[in-house]
C-alpha cells in the first residue's frame, strides 16, 4: 500500500514548518532589538529582515517539492485469485514487469477471488488488482443497479477505476467429439451443465452462450454441478451432453485424450452478438482458429471477455502512471512470462465498451499516447455518472 510510506513526506513538511518558525522567531527578535538600540539604522535592519526572508523561501519551496516527490511507495500490491489459477499468473508477470520498470516494487497478492478482494481495493487497502469484466460490471455497478440472470454476488465497489484493459479470454461450449450437436441452437432440449454454487462465473458463460442462441435454461436439462472441472467430468462420464471450460486447460486436454471433446460455435451474427452482450455486460464474441487448441476442430465463434488492471480511484497520480508506464513501455517482456500475454497489448488498453470508468491518472497517459478518443471521453462521462 502507498499509506505507509506517508512518513517521510510528514517529516519533510514538518521541516518547512520548523523553517518558517525560526524565520519568524528571528523577525522578531531583530525587531525587539530594532526598538532597543534607537542608535542603530532601521533601514538596516529592515534589509536584514528582508533578505533573510527572501533568500530562505527557495529552500522551503524546494522542502515542499521534494515532500511531494517522495510520495512513491517501496512497493505495491496487485490482488489476484488463488495461486495456480491464470489471474495469479497474469498478476506475478505484471508485478515482475513493474518491478524492474517502476521505481517500486510489485508484487502478487493471493486472495479466494475477485470478491474478496475487489471491497479491499475499493477501501484502499489494497493497491491494484487483476480481475475479469464481467466481474467488474456487475461490482462496479453493484447489486441494486445490475443483476445478470437475476444475480448479482458481488459487493458494490464504486471507488474502483480501470487502469489498463488487458488479454481477451476466450470459451465456448463442448461436446463430445461424436455428438449430432453442431451449433448452440442445436443444443435445445440437451443436458447442459449448471447451477455451478462453487464457481458463478462459470454459470454466466453458459447463460451467455444459451441466449446467444435465443435460448435460456428453460430450454435445456439442468444438469447440476459444482464448478468447472466438474462439469467437464460429467461430459466424460457420459451424464451431461453440453458443458464449458477455458480453451486450452489442462482438463481440456485431459478430456480430449480420454474420449474425444469439441468445441462448437456460438452465433456470431450481429444479432447474436447483441443477444450476449445484452444477456452479459462485458461479453462479446470473437474467432478461435481451427487446430489452435484441443478441441477446437474448426474455426468458431467465442464467448469473450477481458481481463483487467484495476486501482483505487484515489491511488496517487504518480503511483498510478509509474505503474502503468513500465507496462506500457515493456509489453514486449509479458508473452514469455504467460501464453495469455500474447494478446496484452498498448492497442488493447483503451476500449469504449468497458465496464467501469478509467483512473483519471491514466486518461492523461492515454491522451499524451494519442490513444485516447472523443468517443473515449463520451464513454468515460457515462461510466463517471454510475460512480463519480
Amino acid at each position: 500500500m502507498v499509506s505507509p510510506f506517508d512518513s517521510a513526506h510528514d517529516r519533510l513538511v514538518e521541516a518547512c514548518c520548523q523553517c518558517f518558525n525560526s524565520l519568524l522567531v528571528l523577525n522578531i527578535s531583530l525587531g525587539e532589538k530594532g526598538s532597543s538600540q534607537k542608535g542603530e539604522s532601521m533601514t538596516a535592519q529592515l534589509k536584514l529582515r528582508r533578505v533573510l526572508w527572501f533568500s530562505s523561501l527557495p529552500v522551503v519551496l524546494l522542502l515542499l517539492g521534494s515532500a511531494g516527490a517522495q510520495q512513491l511507495p517501496r512497493s505495491v500490491n496487485i490482488g489476484a485469485n488463488p495461486p495456480g489459477s491464470l489471474f495469479y499468473s497474469l498478476a506475478s508477470g505484471v508485478a515482475k514487469v513493474v518491478s524492474e520498470a517502476a521505481p517500486f516494487r510489485a508484487q502478487a497478492q493471493p486472495y479466494a477471488g475477485s470478491s474478496t478482494f475487489l471491497p479491499l481495493i475499493d477501501s484502499g487497502e489494497l493497491d491494484f488488482g487483476i480481475v475479469n469484466a464481467v466481474d467488474m460490471a456487475l461490482a462496479y455497478q453493484g447489486p441494486k443497479r445490475l443483476k445478470i440472470g437475476g444475480r448479482n454476488p458481488l459487493p458494490h465497489v464504486p471507488n474502483v477505476r480501470l487502469i489498463m484493459r488487458g488479454s481477451p479470454l476466450r470459451s465456448s461450449l463442448i461436446v463430445r467429439k461424436d455428438s449430432p450437436i453442431k451449433t448452440v441452437r442445436d443444443v435445445k432440449g440437451k443436458r447442459v451443465t449448471g447451477e455451478y454454487p462453487a464457481q458463478l462465473a462459470v454459470w454466466y458463460n453458459v447463460f451467455g452462450s444459451l441466449a446467444n442462441g435465443g435460448l435460456t435454461w428453460n430450454d435445456v436439462k439442468v444438469v447440476p454441478v459444482p464448478a468447472v472441472n466438474e462439469g467437464l467430468d460429467a461430459l466424460v462420464q457420459g451424464r451431461a451432453d453440453v458443458t464449458t471450460h477455458a480453451i486450452g486447460s489442462a482438463k481440456v486436454k485431459e478430456a480430449d485424450a480420454a474420449v474425444g471433446i469439441r468445441y462448437i460455435s456460438l452465433d456470431c451474427s450481429p444479432q447474436g452478438e447483441e443477444r450476449i452482450k445484452k444477456a452479459v455486460p462485458g461479453y462479446y464474441l470473437s474467432t478461435v482458429k481451427g487446430g489452435s487448441s484441443s478441441g477446437i476442430v474448426e474455426d468458431i465463434c467465442a464467448y469473450t471477455y477481458d481481463i483487467y488492471l484495476v486501482g483505487h480511484k484515489a491511488l496517487p497520480d504518480a503511483v498510478v502512471q509509474s505503474a502503468l508506464k513500465a507496462v506500457w513501455d515493456n509489453i514486449p517482456k509479458l508473452p514469455p512470462l504467460h501464453p495469455a500475454f500474447r494478446e496484452w497489448s498498448r492497442e488493447r488498453a483503451v476500449d469504449p465498451e468497458v465496464t467501469l470508468a478509467y483512473h483519471p491518472a491514466v486518461v492523461s497517459f492515454y491522451k499524451e499516447k494519442g490513444v485516447w478518443s472523443a468517443k473515449m471521453d463520451e464513454a468515460q462521462r457515462k461510466l463517471l455518472a454510475v460512480n463519480p
